[in-house]
């Protein structure tokens, strides 16, 4: 598969998942390393080098900011050492771990490349094996760069993923922004040139005080408050293009008000999966765009603007950087702005 080219050396670091996951009193949690995972699929072999790092065992959903940190922090402690990483992860949280590390690990010249699965890689029937072979296709062939998901034959741009089904094998999508390439019979079809630096550029902090709400009709306007008294930022799903309910008493727009002049900051996205977001088309939107310390996400999925904000805020808070920041796109993940 390699075309008699020098193979690549690859290193899979293991965070857990459903992959990796055996049945327990308790139901499915991860008990396999990387190691034991390759044992299934020895085809992997013939493509490419691999050395092992066990990171974590967890299921997804266990997975926070603060293992986003030690998994960019591996990747750049052995970045010299190799030709690309995969990472086997659950894929619950999975794209906003690709999100995260798209903005942690910034420009790289080689792939890290995410993947899993739906059923444990022991089952009769699983994704496992296929997923994680096209992920070391991905990773040795000499094509990709950056942070990708690599999942049920599709390549997928890190801060573009979302995971659309729950238990089907096609678990995820590219939102707003065409596959970056596919796989055939683990060959690599590549629809898009990655974007690289000449060094990559690592972070190694992230502010945490970054909320997330989904509104709802009629929601408690102290639902707000509370969050904003909280945190640093908030973003908010809101209905359609984008709006702030008003109401009778305009209680809303008051909180964001307040707390924005006191330097929180409110990042305005739409609960409608594609498509975006555009403040300037209904009145409940419009008012919000005066205001410096409310952003707009436009095209982003939820999930890159929730680690995009944990990383702009973990180096400034000044406003006029922060929104600099916030529209400078990074790895694709911002197209479009009125």
């Amino acid at each position: 598969m390699n075309g008699g080219a020098p193979m690549k050396n690859i290193l899979m670091i293991g965070t857990g998942g459903t992959i990796a996951s055996e049945m327990t009193p308790e139901g499915l949690t991860p008990e396999l390393t990387p190691t034991q995972l390759l044992r299934y699929v020895p085809a992997i072999s013939a493509l490419c080098r691999v050395d092992c790092l066990s990171l974590f065992s967890l299921d997804s959903t266990n997975i926070t900011p603060y293992h986003w940190l030690r998994t960019a922090e591996a990747i750049r402690d052995n970045y010299a050492a190799y030709d690309g990483f995969v990472i086997s992860h659950g894929t619950d949280t999975m794209a906003y771990t690709a999100a995260a590390l798209s903005y942690l690990v910034q420009g790289a010249d080689k792939p890290i490349m995410l993947t899993g699965a739906q059923k444990p890689i022991n089952y009769d029937s699983t994704d496992s094996k296929l997923n994680l072979t096209d992920a070391f296709v991905c990773a040795a062939s000499g094509q990709l760069a950056g942070v990708n998901i690599v999942f049920s034959g599709r390549v997928i741009l890190g801060t573009r993923a979302r995971k659309t089904c729950s238990k089907s094998f096609a678990a995820f999508s590219s939102i707003n922004y065409p596959d970056v390439g596919i796989l055939l019979d683990h060959r690599l079809v590549r629809y898009i040139e990655p974007e690289t630096l000449p060094e990559p550029v690592f972070c190694d902090t992230l502010n945490e005080r970054v909320a997330l709400v989904k509104m709802a009709p009629g929601m408690d306007p102290d639902v707000l408050d509370y969050l904003l008294g909280r945190n640093d930022a908030l973003i908010m799903e809101c209905f359609g293009v984008g709006g702030l309910p008003a109401y009778e008493d305009r209680r809303l727009l008051r909180i964001v008000d307040r707390h924005t002049a006191a330097g929180k900051f409110v990042v305005v996205t739409t609960q409608v999966q594609n498509e975006g977001s555009d403040l300037s088309v209904y009145s409940v939107g419009h008012g919000l765009k005066q205001n410096p310390c409310v952003l707009e996400g436009y095209d982003m999925t939820t999930e890159a603007l929730y680690a995009k904000m944990m990383w702009i805020l973990g180096k400034t808070k000044d406003p006029e950087e922060v929104a600099r920041l916030f529209y400078t796109p990074v790895a694709h993940d911002i197209l479009a702005r009125y």
